[in-house]
């Protein structure tokens, strides 16, 4: 039989039966149940850190919960006492706004004194032990142009 087959490996024809007859070797089943992979007990949940703070809505900078929001971004100097910050800001509803407002207001991105506006605060995995203040503090010290081009000409050092 062996000399019939075009291939030399080994497979599902070698073995003590025949091609047709589907022997196969059983092996014997253990009896009762069956022991846990980790036998030292359950593993923890990686149980991972979230953080609630509200984040601008042009750089996505976590804001500190104290923030004046009267105040623009300390990372790219957006408004945010403005429609796209606010909670109630819905762009499928009447006038942008779930609230019910008298008039609309035409620009969404620019600062405003609505009395109805609300920080909008979200929740996200902590990846960074470093706090949003500290965050904030580093991107305006390192505002200056000549930090920005040291930055861009070490990237293309040869």
């Amino acid at each position: 039989m062996d000399e019939e087959r075009k291939y030399r490996q080994r497979g599902y024809m070698d073995g003590s039966g025949s091609a047709g007859d589907g022997a196969r070797e059983e092996r014997p089943k253990s009896q009762g149940p069956r022991p846990p992979l980790d036998v030292t007990g359950p593993r923890l949940p990686r149980l991972v850190q979230s953080i609630v703070a509200s984040r601008c809505y042009n750089c996505s900078l976590a804001l500190p919960s104290g923030m004046d929001f009267k105040a623009a971004c300390p990372k790219c100097g957006a408004a945010l006492h403005c429609c796209k910050q606010c909670t109630n800001f819905e762009p499928s509803t009447r006038f942008q706004c779930l609230k019910p407002i008298p008039a609309r207001l035409a620009y969404k991105d620019a600062a405003n004194e609505c009395e109805l506006f609300a920080p909008r605060v979200t929740v996200a995995r902590d990846v960074a032990p470093a706090s949003a203040a500290a965050i904030a503090q580093r991107v305006v010290e390192s505002k200056k142009p000549s930090d920005a081009r040291a930055a861009f000409d070490s990237l293309f050092k040869k």
